[in-house]
């Protein structure tokens, strides 16, 4: 909350602004709509890559789906392959024995030709059937075959794309753990004292308390913050592979401010800018990797409305993502 002695400087600058010649207001006015029509941009680009990250993970759980379809049709078509092998077989052996019984039959004696001939008809119209069968059972068998050996190759592939996911997956958490790593040790005398250091969900999380890098109500970074914003820009610096998103957060409590500042809103966007612009003006660092955004007190870690709640609430956030464009290649490619 603004202090007494701030309000009476508030009402200074507001009546100095108000001596400012209409030209350079209106030339405020508008570079003002430009950074929030920029703002709403960057907000769209971050729920595009939350949503393309969902797809992916979605697609994950589908591609296992099949994997397990797959390993189930290929052991019916396997059961199903041992049993026209057996009926195979078993059609083979009674071949063989209506041979045998043809062989005996042309060999008998004059007395019994009538009736060898009768029978050796009826043996060989049976073993025509029989061929019949055997002939449409191997053509069967060498489909079911076929089936099965496409399905296997099917599922190869399917698990190799799973495995080559899996390793791209853990490639992204690896990162994640090293970057919260280098964090940890460049920021070493802050962590617990209005900084701390979290990761999860593929993520890592710097959260600054007010405390740390701003007087109440202001949005110009104090010289500890500073100090603590050059150690994070100069990890990013040697990671490329990191897109920031550099989130602010007020208390619920509502801010009647005068001129630029008019509520939390206008609060939490201008401190996520003044921080970003205090890393990339502290190190090499591609602007289209850097989001700024403001959140207002609509995103508080206590909901409670005591004082130790709102404090934890006065926040900044500075949220580093490991790029996926690996992991969205492999999904393109298939």
């Amino acid at each position: 909350m603004i202090k007494k002695t701030h309000l009476f400087y508030v009402v200074i600058i507001a009546a100095f602004a108000s001596c400012v010649p209409a030209r350079l207001l209106d030339e405020s006015k508008a570079k003002q709509k430009e950074c929030e029509t920029e703002l709403a941009s960057i907000k769209k680009s971050s729920q595009e890559c939350e949503s393309r990250l969902a797809e992916i993970k979605e697609q994950m759980v589908k591609n296992e789906k099949e994997n397990v379809g797959l390993k189930r049709d290929t052991s019916i078509i396997g059961s199903n392959y041992r049993n026209l092998t057996s009926k195979y077989d078993k059609l083979n052996q009674l071949n063989e024995q209506l041979m045998d019984r043809l062989n005996k039959l042309l060999s008998g004696s004059e007395k019994d030709n009538s009736k060898l001939s009768g029978d050796l008809q009826m043996t060989q119209e049976q073993l025509l059937k029989k061929q019949d069968e055997l002939k449409a059972l191997e053509a069967k068998l060498l489909l079911q075959k076929l089936d099965l050996e496409a399905l296997s190759a099917e599922l190869k592939k399917r698990e190799a794309r799973v495995n080559e996911l899996e390793e791209i997956l853990k490639k992204k958490d690896q990162a994640a753990n090293d970057l919260k790593k280098k964090l940890s040790d460049a920021l070493l005398g802050f962590e617990n004292k209005g900084l701390t250091i979290t990761q999860k969900n593929g993520k890592v999380y710097v959260s600054m308390d007010e405390s740390l890098l701003f007087a109440s109500g202001k949005t110009n970074v104090e010289a500890r913050g500073v100090e603590a914003l050059k150690n994070v820009a100069k990890v990013l610096e040697n990671n490329v592979d990191i897109n920031v998103l550099v989130e602010g957060h007020t208390d619920d409590v509502p801010m009647k401010g005068a001129g630029e500042i008019k509520d939390n809103w206008d609060l939490s966007v201008i401190r996520a800018t003044s921080v970003t612009k205090i890393m990339l003006s502290s190190a090499k660092i591609d602007s289209q990797r850097i989001t700024a955004a403001g959140r207002g007190e609509f995103f508080p870690l206590d909901n409670a409305k005591t004082p130790e709640a709102r404090k934890k609430n006065r926040r900044t956030e500075i949220i580093l993502t490991p790029k996926l464009d690996e992991l969205l290649k492999v999904l393109g490619n298939n």
